[in-house]
């Protein structure tokens, strides 16, 4: 379905007079650079259905818990798929990051996909596949070794095991990140919400801190906050979004 012109012409018009912007997004933001989301027709629950374990299970912290080495293994298959182009999405928000347009990018997404645009002030609730560590000492290591050989990674410092920086089901969110979140979303003057179905919470929570009156939503699908969206856009994010400018 294609955006009519006269909402996409309000949205344009609120995104050039914004003096505070923040976007957030989620999987539909990546899904055009060919990141499968979890819960549409080819997604990865579906897709992951015949799999040896319940998609569920591969990205909670019991299984890295239970199951180290298939853990790190299933790790490293993901940050292989993320080796991809950014979407036209996270190209436009990286530019008007740039041009001093955009105050902060808040992501759901774990591909660090903004990063690879260029964006800079980027809050990502859920963390992220790339950014590996020692939970028990803090000691960091660069993703290309952890992506050697198979099997669990034990940390030089303390030996424990080594892991992405991703909260998974089971787990709580990073508390700074997402107070960061709450304060960019009650702060903007406009609100971009982009690319998700505002169900998985606490994230999806965020939008009921907005108090502004320019919250322009963009997705495939309706949502539930389409009813308090000030313009809403159905369609593919990667193309919309390059079209506001």
């Amino acid at each position: 379905m294609e955006p009519n012109h006269e909402a996409m012409q309000r949205a344009k018009e609120m995104i050039a007079h914004s003096r505070s912007l923040v976007f957030f997004g989620g999987a539909g933001v990546s899904t055009a650079s060919g990141i499968p989301d979890f819960r549409s027709a080819d997604g990865l629950y579906h897709t992951m259905k015949d799999a040896k374990y319940a998609p569920e299970y591969y990205f909670s912290h019991e299984f890295s818990v239970d199951k180290p080495d298939e853990f790190a293994d299933f790790v490293r298959t993901c940050i292989r798929s993320y080796d991809v182009a950014p979407s036209g999405a996270h190209l436009t928000l990286a530019r008007w990051e740039r041009e001093g347009r955009l105050s902060a990018v808040i992501t759901q997404n774990i591909d660090s996909l903004h990063q690879k645009a260029g964006s800079e002030r980027v809050l990502e609730v859920h963390g992220n596949m790339s950014d590996i560590y020692c939970p028990q000492c803090g000691y960091t290591m660069p993703t290309e070794e952890y992506m050697q050989g198979t099997g669990r990674v034990i940390c030089p410092v303390c030996g424990k095991l080594m892991r992405p920086r991703v909260i998974l089901y089971g787990e709580a969110l990073d508390p700074v990140v997402f107070n960061a979140a709450m304060h960019a979303v009650a702060q903007a003057d406009t609100l971009i919400v982009g690319g998700t179905s505002l169900v998985v919470y606490p994230a999806a929570g965020l939008v009921d801190l907005y108090r502004g009156h320019q919250l322009i939503l963009i997705n495939r699908d309706p949502t539930p906050a389409d009813s308090r969206a000030d313009v809403v856009l159905q369609g593919n994010i990667a193309e919309i979004l390059p079209a506001l400018d």
